[in-house]
């Protein structure tokens, strides 16, 4: 049972593309959905299917949503069997394009204002009204004093949040974002994925949010779809991905550039058959289905000599001996390839520059944080 004003939005489609053929599934209730891959997997398609700009070839896309009285009601935008595709302005969604698409020759006001459209063809919306309407998202929006500029003359931060409210100011059933942030200088993102998040938390409506960054969707969105050329890789809640992502190609999407082809040795050791025949025990069992192992750059452990003799007689020591490493140093951490092939990322701060006291004789890798995957590598 929904609460009033809740909404959830189900969509099934199939589209062919040029490469390939475009099929997903899904649905999303009040909250964010990221469909996360590499450019060109059909996540942009994906949206402006939903929004109407674009048909698919099969399928059905709805809203449903709680009524008054208890009830729920049913729009379908989208039903290929019954020839059903309501026009993009009755579908009342809004779509957050990577460029912001704000109007270059209307002020922020203007923009705003664009934005507040008349529902009812009897009730015409007087300027008045619509001025209300956009001083209400400017003050929400942090935009006062920026009423008269135009869009070339505000910041990148300044016209995302701009475009939000614009968009807002539609009053949308469903909030749709294509690479939020993909056109912003790295140091607005931070305060400006904040708040989106709160936004989102706030407007109580279903969204959903492509994008190629893992560090978006993972702080963004409670729910995610992984996309490798149109098919859908992996679904379900975005931590339970990143820490079970089931395949070789999920994994990588995630983050994980540590990947090695195994050799199961025992229901819980493996020979990392890429890193050397290295021999590792892992906490979950090595069923017959999984055929590598991920590693995440971040989940090695330094250890002294003397740490590692300590460590040497148990069966879960996972033991990694770092010889002639190469080391490339970055702001606030070190990469570190070993001469396996394995790759560690580790802290450090802007102040920290010798590489003498970088590398430890010894590193070790949790049986916990070795992901079990199914080897789809050969798939594409």
């Amino acid at each position: 049972m929904m609460e009033e004003n809740e909404g959830l939005l189900t969509a099934h489609i199939q589209k062919a593309l040029k490469e390939y053929q475009l099929t997903i599934s899904f649905s999303v209730k009040n909250g964010c959905l990221g469909i996360l891959g590499p450019s060109g997997c059909g996540k942009s398609m994906t949206l402006k299917s939903i929004a109407g700009i674009t048909d698919p070839d099969f399928g059905r896309i709805c809203l449903q949503k709680a009524q008054e009285d208890g009830t729920c009601l049913e729009q379908v935008f989208f039903d290929s069997k019954k020839r059903i595709s309501l026009p993009p302005r009755k579908r009342k969604v809004g779509y957050l394009f990577q460029n912001y698409a704000l109007f270059p020759n209307m002020t922020v006001e203007e923009n705003i204002m664009a934005g507040v459209v008349n529902r009812d063809r009897k009730k015409e919306d007087t300027c008045k009204n619509k001025k209300k309407r956009a001083q209400e998202m400017m003050e929400r929006f942090r935009l006062k004093g920026l009423e008269n500029r135009y869009p070339g003359q505000l910041s990148g931060g300044q016209q995302q949040r701009a475009a939000l409210a614009r968009l807002l100011a539609y009053e949308p059933q469903v909030l749709l974002l294509d690479e939020p942030f993909s056109a912003m200088d790295a140091y607005l993102k931070e305060e400006l994925r904040m708040e989106l998040a709160n936004l989102l938390e706030s407007c109580r409506k279903p969204a959903v949010m492509v994008t190629h960054d893992r560090d978006e969707a993972y702080q963004l969105c409670s729910h995610l779809l992984l996309m490798s050329r149109g098919t859908v890789l992996a679904s379900g809640e975005t931590r339970e991905l990143f820490q079970n992502p089931v395949t070789c190609q999920a994994a990588r999407i995630t983050g994980c550039k540590n990947i090695s082809r195994i050799r199961p040795v025992g229901p819980y050791q493996v020979l990392a058959m890429d890193w050397g025949g290295l021999k590792l025990t892992t906490k979950k069992p090595v069923t017959e289905e999984i055929g590598a192992i991920g590693i995440r750059a971040h989940d090695f452990t330094a250890l002294s000599g003397q740490e590692a003799e300590e460590l040497s007689g148990r069966e879960d020591a996972n033991l990694i001996p770092v010889r002639n490493p190469r080391i490339s140093e970055m702001p606030f951490e070190w990469y570190i390839t070993l001469e396996n092939g394995l790759w560690w990322k580790r802290e450090k701060t802007i102040y920290c520059h010798d590489k003498m006291k970088v590398v430890p004789p010894w590193l070790r890798v949790d049986p916990e944080a070795i992901l079990l995957l199914k080897d789809d590598r050969t798939k594409g």
